[in-house]
């Protein structure tokens, strides 16, 4: 709520003008100056990508060098639009393209250069099979628009898993239980155990 809106909300009559006409007017009054100060900041809130009108904002994308893939959600398309300055700055180093990652909602994302048995010009791209799943289409535009000219990237899957382990001190003492075969006459054998401590 802006300054302007906060007081226009806090206006008040004095209490022997709160019942009847006065006070249908102060609510009119409310409802005209509200809508007049909609009127005055539609244009300056129209640079806003991420409240402006779609057409506008496809106006906005062209001049910010953004084309929509197929399938992309608006919110996600307005986060590209109002970020491009930003992500254009940041494509340059891997700390700039992680953020890049991280404004548009991908997620954890590590970047891997020059990597052994791997040609010197690939980036490996490490992400969930998740973030690849629901993000592909969005990965391939980041890559294509702020990825590094002469690079290659190759995206590998990693996947985390929780594991516990408990720890724990246990005194016990060892013990032995030796068992030993006694021979009869019949041909059974019986067998025995004794305690050694």
């Amino acid at each position: 709520m802006t300054d302007f809106m906060k007081k226009l909300a806090g206006l008040s009559l004095p209490t022997w003008m709160k019942k009847g006409e006065p006070e249908k007017l102060l609510k009119a009054a409310r409802r005209f100056w509200t809508l007049v100060y909609g009127w005055v900041t539609w244009p300056v809130s129209q640079f806003d990508p991420l409240a402006c009108a779609e057409p506008l904002l496809n106006l906005l994308a062209y001049d910010r060098d953004i084309t929509r893939f197929n399938g992309e959600p608006l919110g996600l398309y307005r986060r590209r639009v109002a970020y491009a300055f930003i992500n254009a700055r940041d494509a340059g180093s891997v700390e700039g393209f992680i953020s890049i990652f991280e404004r548009l909602g991908i997620g954890y994302v590590e970047l891997l250069e020059r990597q052994p048995d791997i040609d010197w010009d690939v980036i490996v791209v490490r992400v969930t099979d998740s973030q690849l799943a629901d993000n592909a289409q969005l990965l391939i535009q980041i890559i294509r628009q702020y990825g590094r000219t002469c690079r290659r990237y190759q995206y590998e899957v990693i996947t985390s898993e929780r594991f516990y382990i408990r720890a724990g001190w246990d005194q016990g003492e060892y013990v032995v239980y030796p068992a030993r075969l006694a021979s009869t006459e019949t041909g059974s054998a019986t067998f025995s155990a004794s305690i050694e401590g």
